[in-house]
């Protein structure tokens, strides 16, 4: 339910106070009880929420573990700390004021069917907002929920759409490590264009596969982009013929690209540690819907623009390579260590990759971008730049 707030009646605004002191003022508000949160919120809430209410079950039960009620006193503007841009909230318990831009205020009832959508998203967006009661508030990131909507209502067109007895793809988008929410936002996939999600599903293949099978070996050639849906693998190099364990792979993991990015031999062995399964992408499908749209190129000059406005650039060559000719300002992470780097690097700068040739620059950039990263490829590498040479 709601109802109109005159102005002159409505709750009156926390106090603010401006403090002058020489040239400079400041606006402070009285300090009162702070925002806290409480335990998570439970799945027939977001059952009761648009457009969240649209989410699959398993998807509603993934998303209930990850969000959290926040409780905000009486007579507290709830957005003044926290501002609503970029996030879509909800009004679950209590009354909250809010102020349209023609001046009248309207009071939203948490559990009425005004509440059951996002604030200021049906008609025009509020100026204010105050608290008359202590109230409940539910928060999702804006991005995170257009994904989520997205790759499952793409996920349940296709298992309408199928009349064999395959595997749905509506099971993997729930189901499958990497379809989690945490991988969907930051994982392999976080930077795959819509327009190519729902022709990915599709060309994916779901195998089986048993402990002690080799996925792929040291020496071979590329064929195959794999996603673990369950089970783990373990990642071995031979180092002077002795096999060395360089990683374990889990639910959600992808493994297979660097030989397809960068058109090279295999660079090591990949064996299931326990049963588990596989989604599959064979090269051409690999080249067409992940690793073109992924990789983004730009000039020398372009790149240049951009290193002088804070992106960093990497190197991904042997250090011994690296001290001979490297860009000036550029740091060192050898393609083999691209993988430890990530959770190291800032997600929030942005960097500009090269090697010689783009080959191994190319591997790496697909890596940190299917993670989640800005990530940029010198289109040519440094053979591109003919003789030029900047820094030493």
């Amino acid at each position: 339910m709601r109802r109109t707030i005159f102005p002159a009646h409505a709750a009156e605004q926390p106090g603010i106070r401006i403090l002058e002191g020489g040239e400079r003022a400041r606006v402070r508000t009285e300090k009162r009880v702070a925002a806290m949160s409480s335990p998570q919120v439970s799945v027939d809430t977001l059952r009761s929420l648009e457009p969240i209410c649209s989410l699959s079950e398993q998807r509603l039960q993934e998303l209930a573990a990850l969000c959290y009620v926040e409780h905000v006193s009486r007579n507290l503007d709830p957005f003044r700390a926290r501002p609503i841009a970029g996030q879509t909230v909800y009004l679950v318990r209590g009354e909250l004021a809010v102020t349209n831009p023609d001046g009248y205020s309207l009071v939203i009832v948490g559990g009425a069917e005004e509440a059951r959508f996002p604030l200021g998203r049906r008609g025009a967006a509020f100026s204010g907002a105050k608290t008359i009661t202590d109230v409940e508030l539910l928060r999702i990131d804006d991005d995170l929920l257009d994904i989520l909507v997205t790759w499952d209502q793409l996920a349940i067109g296709d298992a309408e759409a199928r009349s064999d007895e395959k595997p749905s793809l509506a099971d993997w988008t729930i189901m499958s490590g990497i379809f989690s929410i945490s991988n969907l936002k930051y994982g392999a996939f976080s930077q795959l264009p819509p327009a190519h999600i729902e022709e990915l599903l599709r060309r994916f293949k779901r195998i089986d596969a048993k402990a002690g099978e080799v996925i792929i070996r040291e020496g071979a050639e590329g064929d195959y982009y794999y996603v673990i849906e369950s089970g783990r693998c373990r990642v071995e190099r031979q180092v002077g013929g002795v096999s060395m364990l360089l990683a374990e792979l889990k639910s959600g993991d992808a493994f297979g690209e660097e030989a397809l990015v960068s058109d090279s031999k295999r660079n090591a062995t990949v064996t299931m540690k326990v049963d588990g399964k596989l989604l599959r992408l064979d090269r051409k499908d690999f080249n067409e819907l992940l690793r073109e749209p992924l990789l983004q190129r730009i000039s020398m000059e372009e790149a240049n623009r951009k290193a002088a406005a804070g992106a960093q650039w990497v190197d991904v060559r042997y250090p011994s390579e690296y001290q001979y000719d490297k860009i000036a300002g550029a740091m060192n992470i050898p393609l083999s260590e691209i993988r430890n780097a990530v959770g190291v690097l800032d997600k929030d700068r942005e960097y500009i990759l090269y090697c010689q040739s783009e080959r191994r620059s190319s591997a790496a950039a697909f890596l940190l971008a299917q993670r989640g990263y800005r990530a940029y490829l010198l289109d040519g590498g440094l053979w591109g730049r003919g003789t030029e040479r900047r820094g030493v």
